[in-house]
């Protein structure tokens, strides 16, 4: 029996699908948003963080920034490696788990997009802990810029409705939201990379926006910006309850 955490599964023999998932498609204006966020500053390092198939790691690096990715899934930084070395781009991408960081005061900019490990975890601690060792990374003044799941969205929305809608491969079922926890249980089923389907239990933790201002307070952050969030259409818009997503920023 494979004991391995879903999002472990998920990503297992997963790249190719993930990469055509409607989510995806929307990395230039995102990162448009982020070097704006950085004043287009060419000098600064970058951490991607649950880098995944690199799409963010490597747009940057084409634009002349120094990226590191890290993510927990070997055959996703497979795929990551590939696509730099065939655009003939230079990444640092390291297999590394978020919740146990080697890295620390290293960085200029911390990027953590797209459920980028925080928000998966099946303890609210070790969501914390990501967002700790993502913190320590940073140089002081560093800035840390990342999108987490709204609690508003599923307590205002139908969150069948909203993966069936945003998703070209799997099905959802059994949504199970509980609203003493902030988190969703699921049945997924989706395929691989070879069309085999999977069928992983999923546990996704929703965070409310004080939720997220107090763990970055706790942690010494400031200047806490949170935002509604639509992929591919990054701004600084007010946070809705139609917004499955939050676009947090701000600064050690």
């Amino acid at each position: 029996m494979n004991h391995k955490p879903w999002y472990e599964l998920l990503f297992e023999n997963y790249a190719q699908t993930y990469d055509t998932e409607i989510f995806t498609k929307g990395t230039l204006q995102e990162v448009d948003f982020i070097e704006n966020e950085i004043k287009s500053n060419k000098n600064i390092s970058i951490l991607d963080v649950g880098c995944g198939t690199g799409r963010h790691a490597i747009e940057l690096a084409k634009r002349g920034y120094k990226v590191t990715g890290i993510d927990l899934s070997f055959d996703q930084l497979k795929a990551a490696r590939e696509k730099a070395a065939k655009a003939n781009i230079e990444v640092d991408f390291i297999q590394m788990d978020a919740r146990d960081i080697q890295l620390r005061d290293k960085f200029d900019l911390a990027i953590m997009l797209c459920e980028g490990g925080f928000s998966l975890m099946d303890t609210d601690e070790e969501n914390f802990e990501i967002l700790k060792n993502v913190v320590a990374t940073l140089k002081p003044g560093g800035k840390f810029i990342f999108t987490t799941l709204s609690v508003l969205f599923p307590v205002f929305n139908n969150l069948k409705k909203f993966h069936d809608e945003n998703m070209v491969s799997g099905t959802f079922e059994n949504h199970s939201f509980d609203l003493m926890t902030f988190r969703d249980r699921n049945l997924m089923e989706i395929p691989d990379d070879d069309g085999n389907n999977r069928k992983l239990d999923c546990n996704e933790r929703y965070y409310a926006p004080s939720e997220i201002t107090w763990l970055l307070q706790t942690l010494k952050m400031k200047d806490i910006e949170i935002w509604g969030c639509e992929t591919g259409n990054f701004q600084k818009k007010k946070l809705a309850v139609k917004d499955f997503e939050m676009l947090v920023i701000s600064e050690k």
